[in-house]
């Protein structure tokens, strides 16, 4: 997506900085960040090029662990700053990342949207269905007969988000959905992200075993898609919309022109921006 071919080679460690995670033990986001550093290893992109944004949760510890540019945003927010960065910036590499309840409750608005702009830029959501830093509440992509939280002890009733679906519909122009316990296929359907044109959605299945210790059982419950990633959107509709969840890789490559706004030539001085808040 950005011009690599001039880098020098980087391991997955150069990426990683000093911080120790403090995830839960088991948690899948260890191996999120740990396929994220060999995707950007992958790509040899410099890691001053590159910025990371977040929002509020559990998964958007994510900056502090990176040796990149971060940016831990506000609950819902990582889109629209990310959205900035790369507009004013288009020669970075920008990443956005996020759980289920910071990206499609709060920020639910912001998502579509960003799908829409199609800027160029890669949003990877650990999808827990669960708000695991707030002690184990249902998310937006929680089942409706989940019993096991004290605010909805019989189940939310409500159908699921279904991100992918919402994705496609609104515009994103690159759609793919891996699982942490398979680090290595998760970092090169986010090396796939970066490279292609365009918003590219990841949705990584991270599971909770602190709150959620039947997602244990998800390791056994992902399969490969059965059919090759399509650039038709009515026959990813199709295939998106008898998904099982559990269908793993790239499940839709767009065409669309990224949206890019052309730049200004030279940057207004402070004296020049104060000018125009005058009243």
């Amino acid at each position: 997506m950005d011009a690599t071919s001039t880098c020098p080679s980087y391991s997955a460690r150069d990426y990683k900085s000093e911080v120790k995670p403090v995830w839960c033990p088991g948690c899948g986001d260890y191996s999120v960040l740990g396929a994220l550093t060999k995707a950007l290893a992958e790509l040899s992109i410099p890691p001053e090029n590159v910025a990371l944004v977040s929002g509020i949760g559990c998964s958007s510890r994510l900056p502090a662990y990176t040796n990149v540019f971060g940016f831990h945003g506000v609950h819902g927010r990582a889109l629209p700053i990310a959205t900035g960065i790369k507009v004013s910036r288009p020669e970075l590499t920008v990443i956005a990342s996020g759980g289920d309840g910071d990206g499609f409750s709060i920020g639910g608005n912001h998502f579509m949207h960003a799908c829409r702009r199609n800027v160029d830029m890669t949003y990877i959501v650990m999808d827990n269905e669960v708000y695991g830093m707030t002690k184990g509440q249902a998310s937006p992509t929680t089942a409706p007969d989940w019993e096991k939280s004290k605010l909805t002890p019989q189940g939310t009733g409500i159908n699921p988000f279904h991100p992918l679906v919402i994705a496609l519909a609104a515009g994103a122009n690159f759609i793919a959905r891996g699982f942490s316990g398979d680090p290595n296929g998760a970092a090169q359907l986010i090396t796939e992200a970066i490279r292609h044109p365009g918003f590219s959605f990841v949705q990584l299945l991270s599971p909770c075993v602190t709150f959620r210790p039947e997602q244990r059982d998800w390791k056994d419950a992902v399969h490969p898609a059965a059919v090759d990633p399509t650039d038709d959107p009515a026959r990813a509709a199709r295939r998106l919309m008898t998904d099982d969840g559990f269908n793993i890789g790239v499940l839709y490559r767009g065409s669309r022109k990224p949206f890019q706004p052309a730049l200004k030539a030279s940057v207004d001085s402070v004296a020049d921006l104060e000018k125009e808040f005058v009243l």
